[in-house]
């Protein structure tokens, strides 16, 4: 029998081993009616969506944004944007643990953007600088980033097109709560919360306030297209012409910038995607009743008189109107180059801008680390000049570059570039896109422009309302890259994930919500005492009797307060130097000079500080110790008036009256001076009979503390016996009678020759 043939299996050889498959024939080789298909690579895998199911983060973000410009401290023992930093602080931290907890069993990858490098960076570099900078102030630093950096992030995955007006709402919402304050404030005088320059709102100072409200504009606008119904578009529109009066109320400069500038860009945005909003189904009647009633609220509530008598002072000493309308064009006229504006608040800001061009120019690498500014700023000065009061350039970028170094040009130009792209990215949008990404783009980058408007002028990334807002606004716009799957490493790109990162975030989060408590309870407690302490010293002090013994109670008290506050936080410079100032006035030098000390510890260059020191030294009894302060703060500023006033003081003590007589005709003759100087100018100069330096000490002293114009009078009409000129002297002690209260002539007539007193006592 025939032995039957095995045919071999493609895929197998004749001895039953794998074979290789055939190599498929080239596209050369292959007949015509086969058609090869190239190989092809593996798809990019997409980007991750939002996180959507059962999370509350956007919604705990916009009630931050509500809460943090509504909410108020109604009286002084907490600053008001340490309560705001608070609702920040733990809206981000409660956040972030709701978003880990919810998202505790995940596997799939969540979103990272280049954007979320740029605090880190900058968290890092404050870290850091603690170790050979300003510990304090670089760790405040480390946290504020921190905590912008966590907002970055929770937004970036969170914020979808149809949440998003949740969080516009709250924003505008926060706005519209806040000016009601404003509106109260300027109108009726309501003293609920304390404020500095008036109206301020809830945030102390009324540009701070104006720079938050300038900002939410475009997202209030951003509402207003997407309304449909007549009811809501009223609201809006009401709602946006309030809130820019009360804007125009403060007259703050820096906001009318930014709002001249969204007023070109707004209506063009709002025109190029008009046909992707809900404003393009309005009939004419919603058209009117929008425009119109924003315009009518604008000029009816614009138009009503202030009632707030801090406000008319105002207008009556510098002319800037009695309603807000008249304000706002007072305040933007004043911009121009003018004697008000040069000699005031630009004058002062571009002091502080040259000072800081030079820590730009001498640690361009390094800076002076984070937040150490205001440590530093006394060393960079030009001769003669002090900013010591002042604890912000009033510039972000040069306080930026000035205290990060590389780390701030890194961030400053990663910055400017990336939005430099997302601007054109927006610009290009087109179809599908520019209908779901374009508007909410444009709104979120002119609000970023009205903010680094404000930026330059004001220090708006330190203040906790506009800095979250500053965070969510990169948010936003990162959130939008991820959705137009715009990747790699600078823009958009995937996360992976594990259970266990979650778990170690929502533990982490928790930590530092207890953190955040334990720093809350300090700042707190510090701020309460310190502040109960300086008002007691001032009470104590405007009673004009401070050493009778009815105080030693209170005066007890108060040294038992500023202490534990300063036990607290010895850092904490803005109002513990004031309880000293008020015991220099006392007497009380002892405990005076251990306060300004306790200031020096912690902000070693002041010189104005180091004068306080020296001076009280001197009154002690303790002459050297006051001229080694001396000397040290020659070595800072030899031409700073308070140290020239102290050294004057100095020599005059020291039996050397002709030097420091000389010294003081220099300085005052060339209006260098300060209040000091002037006092112990005139006595030097009535003990040498020079009578033109006496008469010239005082005219300064009545020019630069109208307050004290009653005791400078008598001063002049003493003054003007010297030179022989009685009738002159009598207009002075006339004008000293007549300024002097009911029941304290007596007083008044011990500070003039007796030999007169005839003649100035009423029949």
């Amino acid at each position: 029998m025939a032995k039957k043939k095995r045919i071999p299996s493609p895929t197998t050889g004749n001895n039953g081993a794998a074979a290789r498959p055939a190599l498929a024939p080239s596209a050369e080789e292959a007949p015509a009616s086969v058609k090869v298909r190239p190989p092809t690579a593996t798809p990019t895998p997409a980007l991750p969506g939002e996180v959507l199911k059962d999370d509350w983060t956007v919604a705990i973000l916009a009630l931050m944004m509500f809460l943090a410009p509504a909410l108020g401290v109604p009286n002084e023992e907490m600053l008001q944007d340490t309560l705001k930093s608070i609702v920040v602080s733990f809206a981000a931290l409660s956040a972030g643990m709701a978003f880990f907890w919810n998202q505790r069993n995940r596997t799939q990858p969540l979103r990272w953007h280049g954007l979320m490098w740029l605090p880190l960076l900058l968290t890092l570099y404050a870290l850091g600088s603690m170790v050979w900078s300003h510990t304090y102030l670089a760790g405040v630093e480390a946290i504020r980033w921190f905590i912008f950096s966590l907002l970055l992030w929770l937004g970036l995955n969170t914020l979808d097109r149809e949440r998003l007006p949740t969080l516009a709402w709250g924003i505008h919402a926060g706005a519209v709560v806040a000016s009601l304050w404003t509106a109260l404030q300027y109108w009726t005088d309501f003293t609920f919360f304390p404020q500095g320059p008036n109206p301020a709102s809830t945030f102390v100072n009324r540009n701070f306030f104006a720079e938050f409200v300038v900002c939410t504009l475009p997202f209030s606008v951003y509402l207003l297209t997407r309304a449909k119904s007549s009811a809501t578009v009223a609201l809006l529109a009401f709602s946006i012409g309030f809130n820019l009066v009360a804007m125009f109320m403060t007259g703050t400069r820096s906001a009318l910038l930014a709002f001249f500038a969204l007023l070109v860009v707004l209506p063009f945005i709002v025109w190029r995607y008009r046909q992707h909003m809900a404003l393009s189904g309005w009939d004419a009647g919603r058209r009117i009743l929008a425009g119109g009633l924003i315009v009518a609220t604008v000029i009816g509530l614009g138009l009503i008189t202030t009632g707030n008598p801090k406000m008319v002072e105002e207008h009556r000493l510098e002319g800037r109107g009695l309603n807000a309308l008249e304000r706002s064009f007072a305040r933007a006229k004043s911009m121009a180059v003018t004697e008000e504006y040069t000699e005031r608040s630009f004058s002062v800001r571009w002091v502080m801008w040259r000072a800081t061009g030079r820590i730009i120019q001498a640690r361009p690498l390094t800076g002076v680390g984070a937040g150490a500014w205001e440590v530093d700023i006394p060393l960079y000065q030009e001769a003669g000049s002090q900013l010591e009061t002042d604890y912000y350039v009033h510039n972000e970028v040069l306080q930026l570059l000035a205290e990060y170094g590389l780390a701030g040009w890194i961030f400053l130009l990663a910055l400017l570039a990336y939005l430099s792209r997302a601007a054109w990215r927006t610009w290009r949008l087109s179809g599908d896109e520019a209908r779901q990404e374009g508007m909410l783009r444009a709104t979120t980058l002119a609000a970023l422009m009205a903010f680094l408007i404000v930026s330059n002028a004001g220090f708006p990334w330190r203040m906790a309302s506009t800095g979250a807002l500053f965070a969510l606004c990169l948010a936003i716009l990162a959130a939008s890259d991820a959705r137009l799957a715009q990747r790699g490493w600078s823009v958009a790109t995937r996360l992976s994930w594990k259970p266990a990162f979650s778990q170690v975030g929502a533990v982490a989060t928790m930590g530092c919500l207890a953190l955040a408590a334990y720093i809350t309870q300090q700042a707190a407690a510090t701020e309460s005492l310190i502040v109960r302490a300086t008002k007691i010293a001032l009470s104590v002090s405007q009673s004009g009797d401070y050493n009778s013994p009815r105080w030693i109670k209170q005066r007890e008290e108060m040294l038992d307060l500023i202490r534990r506050g300063i036990d607290i936080n010895p850092h904490y410079r803005k109002i513990t130097p004031m309880v000293a100032d008020e015991l220099a006035k006392w007497g009380d030098w002892t405990n005076a000079v251990w306060i300004w000390e306790s200031v020096l510890g912690s902000r070693p260059y002041v010189t104005a500080i180091m004068s306080n020191v020296a001076r009280g030294y001197a009154q002690m009894g303790e002459p050297d110790k006051a001229m080694a302060m001396l000397e040290r703060a020659k070595v800072l500023q030899p031409m700073a008036p308070s140290v020239r006033s102290l050294e004057v003081i100095l020599l005059s003590r020291n039996g050397n009256e002709p030097k420091a007589l000389a010294m003081a005709r220099e300085d005052i003759l060339a209006e260098r001076y300060d209040y000091d100087m002037v006092n112990t100018g005139y006595v030097l100069a009535m003990r040498a009979k020079d009578y033109d330096l006496a008469i010239k000490s005082m005219e300064l002293r009545n020019k630069g503390w109208p307050a004290n114009k009653l005791d400078a009078d008598a001063k002049l009409g003493n003054a003007w016996i010297g030179k022989g000129d009685t009738n002159k002297a009598m207009e002075f002690f006339r004008a000293a009678m007549a300024a002097t209260p009911p029941g304290q002539e007596q007083a008044t007539l011990n500070m003039i020759p007796q030999a007169l007193w005839p003649m100035l006592q009423k029949p």
